[in-house]
């Protein structure tokens, strides 16, 4: 009976030495800076106190469950900074020997936070940012994007509107620099899919007070002097990432049309009524640890650490150009509740993922839409494909 035992406990032995010298300590951080911004229209809107970090949390969970067999350990730091303690937070996080950060913050302050981070050869994993130039000219070889850009959001919807045969569009967009950003993404992908700005507005963002009974008041009376007299169109395509006057769109233009972009039908990287592709199971397990439904930001920050957990249990470093290496490579490919693997575009960094059209209830359509192909992937035909991209710093 020894005998036979024998090269049973060898073998334990082999299992147990291998899993030990496979072991990777993960250690990450999310790294939110929270700026002050207007209370949003809707209180349902309201920012939770967590946001981002639940989705931290679920993430650990989650990479170590398959973590656990292979002696891999995962550990996510939450810092939330106000923009002007954004700095010396990212450095304690770089003191702690963490090399590899999640950022919650807006393009100024993401390229300096990813400047410094290369500096300490951290890898950075951005969860907001839409700014197109990120994944352009102002791109970075140590940041990752996991969030959409505006241009993926914006052919998100161009393609919805083509496929539904609304050519004819009014594009109406608010004041604000992020909104001006928004139209001009617009304007492009009505160029890219063949659809026709019609009549092209401007809304003024007065700085009146958007919760309050003049707020609905003062839109209820301006948005149909506004909107009248347009030319014949199809379609509303809002442009408002301030959250201005978009989402009154809808009963109060003066030609009842739909409504798309930010209000009406919007596009998002998840929301928290969708259930297609397994994703209830997701909603259930943040429901329960957060007690919330999720953000897109919740969402966003998962996803960015399971990138870094796919990275870890297939090519066994948690080194951040080992990471990277590995997720802009063919061989990476993870499951997102999407439908389809999602993977990065070697040529500027980005997370290529199909978008949720969203109507405030459910999921409505998913882009890329049937009929838009691409040499490669039809995800490419939403963003910056290769050729379009001025981004070398993955060359």
């Amino acid at each position: 009976m020894r005998n036979r035992l024998t090269p049973l406990f060898a073998a334990l032995i082999w299992c147990a030495s291998a899993i030990s010298a496979a072991a990777v300590e993960v250690k990450a951080a999310v790294l939110r800076v929270d700026y002050q911004t207007l209370l949003p229209i809707s209180r349902y809107d309201l920012r939770p106190d967590d946001l981002g970090f639940a989705g931290a949390v679920l993430a650990d969970e989650d990479n170590g469950t398959t973590g656990g067999f292979l002696g891999h350990t995962y550990e996510t730091s939450h810092i939330a900074a106000p923009p002007e303690q954004a700095d010396a937070a990212l450095d304690q996080i770089l003191a702690d020997g963490v090399r590899l950060v999640v950022v919650l913050a807006n393009a100024e302050d993401l390229l300096r936070l990813t400047d410094k981070a290369a500096e300490a050869g951290a890898l950075v994993f951005n969860a907001t940012a839409p700014d197109t130039a990120l994944r352009d000219g102002e791109c970075r070889g140590n940041l990752l994007h996991i969030a959409p850009s505006r241009a993926m959001n914006a052919d998100a919807v161009a393609q919805f509107a083509v496929w539904k045969k609304w050519g004819d569009w009014f594009l109406i967009a608010g004041s604000n620099p992020a909104d001006v950003a928004l139209a001009e993404a617009f304007r492009r992908s009505a160029v890219k899919f063949g659809a026709r700005i019609v009549e092209d507005r401007t809304f003024e963002d007065t700085g009146g007070s958007r919760r309050t009974d003049s707020g609905h008041v003062l839109v209820q009376r301006q948005l149909p002097l506004d909107t009248q007299d347009a030319s014949d169109h199809d379609v509303v395509i809002a442009a408002d990432e301030t959250d201005y006057f978009a989402r009154y769109l809808s009963y109060h233009i003066w030609t009842p049309r739909p409504v798309m972009g930010a209000g009406g039908l919007r596009p998002v990287a998840f929301h928290g009524a969708h259930e297609a592709w397994g994703a209830t199971q997701f909603q259930t397990r943040f429901e329960e640890l957060a007690g919330r439904y999720v953000r897109p930001e919740d969402y966003n920050t998962w996803l960015a650490l399971r990138v870094v957990g796919e990275a870890v249990t297939r090519a066994n470093t948690a080194e951040p150009d080992g990471v990277r290496d590995y997720v802009l490579s063919e061989e990476f490919g993870l499951a997102a509740f999407k439908g389809q693997k999602v993977t990065f575009r070697d040529w500027n960094g980005q997370l290529r993922q199909p978008i949720l059209l969203y109507d405030g209830s459910i999921t409505v359509s998913v882009s890329p839409q049937e009929g838009f192909l691409h040499q490669t992937s039809p995800l490419d035909t939403m963003g910056l494909d290769g050729p379009e991209s001025g981004c070398t710093a993955f060359e």
